[in-house]
């Protein structure tokens, strides 16, 4: 199934002990897992779910649900993530903590949104939304997603942005960068077959370089004494140990010790959560402080300067509508629908379990469905 050299190179970077625990867990079936958003949900909604013990907010499930047919989802309630990438929020908690309020915060290379959103609700906690965190995606297209997530998160504090690392600039601007840069995807072979197939010591090769020049390029905006979280979802010592080694030697920066961070993996200069292991996938993560004194003032407000794109909630000052599950779901598969004689008049906001959906506007007879078309739910929800 493996290529010979993936498994010879996962060797020289975990040993032939990991290794062989990691390939036999690759075989097995993954897990499944979510995280709650605090500002919306405090109780997991699953039954016989248990907590992530790296992740105040993180559940394993016992099985997979139809997420698609459950309108906490879309509500942003929660989002569905794999625990061993809840491995950098768990880091980005410790690494902010001892810091002062108001951070200005990048990541890098954010799409889909997970990490994002597990940042974004790290900060909120941390001072109460005094911080900012800017989300870049520079791939359009999956920049649309990250869009989207961070909107359904709901978090007016969080702004989008579409930019090449480079593009930046090279005024010092942000106290933490998290970095979880493209990679060779290894970690991600259970769940991905086709990173199973595209897999080469080339492509290694040239994740490794690709890596190096996002780190150069995105290293003049972070702040002297600032801190750069630098992940990736593969195991090999080339693009992880080896790459935060170059970056340190290359760029000026001390590699940070946080001690044991159990159940990852201590490589020799980072954390590697190996499947097997844990029940999740593959996700390796260290940690940089750049070189110099950490200045607290902020420089100037970064979702200005790059123009970056808010959550939007036009239906916040609207009056709400509390709907059961299947009118909900009618609401969000986009159907007509009638509302009780008692609902306000025209423009309302659809709510579920007091969570807001979206926009609608009631006319008695009927209720005008204006819930985004792109966001609709295209399976049938019968």
């Amino acid at each position: 199934m493996f290529d010979p050299r993936f498994i010879e190179l996962l060797i020289q970077s975990v040993g032939e002990a990991d290794a062989a625990t990691a390939l036999q867990a690759l075989e097995a079936e993954p897990s499944v897992s979510i995280r709650l958003n605090p500002s919306k949900l405090q109780e997991c909604p699953f039954p016989d779910a248990t907590p992530v013990p790296w992740s105040p907010y993180g559940y394993f499930l016992k099985e997979r649900p139809v997420f698609t047919l459950d309108p906490l989802f879309h509500a942003g309630a929660y989002y569905v993530q794999d625990t061993s990438a809840m491995l950098v929020g768990h880091l980005f908690r410790q690494l902010i903590g001892p810091l002062q309020e108001g951070l200005c915060v990048l990541d890098l290379c954010a799409a889909p949104g997970g990490k994002t959103t597990d940042l974004a609700a790290s900060l909120r906690e941390h001072d109460g939304g005094k911080s900012l965190l800017l989300a870049n995606e520079v791939i359009r297209s999956r920049y649309a997603v990250l869009r989207s997530n961070v909107a359904t998160w709901g978090d007016p504090r969080v702004g989008t942005v579409s930019r090449d690392p480079s593009a930046f600039g090279g005024a010092p601007l942000f106290d933490v960068v998290v970095a979880d840069v493209p990679c060779s995807g290894e970690g991600m072979f259970r769940k991905d077959p086709k990173a199973v197939e595209d897999w080469s010591p080339e492509t290694v090769d040239f994740c490794t370089a690709r890596s190096r020049r996002i780190l150069s390029g995105i290293w003049p905006t972070l702040k002297e004494g600032g801190l750069l979280l630098f992940s990736t979802c593969t195991f090999n010592r080339k693009e992880n140990d080896e790459t935060v080694a170059w970056a340190a030697a290359q760029l000026g920066a001390d590699i940070l010790d946080l001690g044991p961070q159990e159940p990852a993996v201590r490589t020799e200069h980072g954390y590697l959560m190996l499947p097997g292991r844990v029940r999740g996938e593959g996700q390796y993560a260290a940690v940089l402080r750049k070189s110099g004194t950490l200045t607290p003032l902020r420089k100037a407000d970064p979702f200005t300067l790059f123009r970056a794109e808010l959550p939007v909630e036009p239906d916040s000052h609207l009056p709400r509508w509390e709907v059961e599950r299947e009118t909900a779901l009618r609401y969000l598969h986009g159907d007509a629908l009638k509302l009780a004689p008692e609902a306000p008049m025209g423009p309302l906001c659809i709510t579920f379990k007091g969570l807001p959906l979206g926009p609608a506007k009631n006319l008695g007879t009927r209720c005008n469905n204006l819930y985004p078309k792109d966001k609709r739910i295209k399976m049938d929800i019968r």
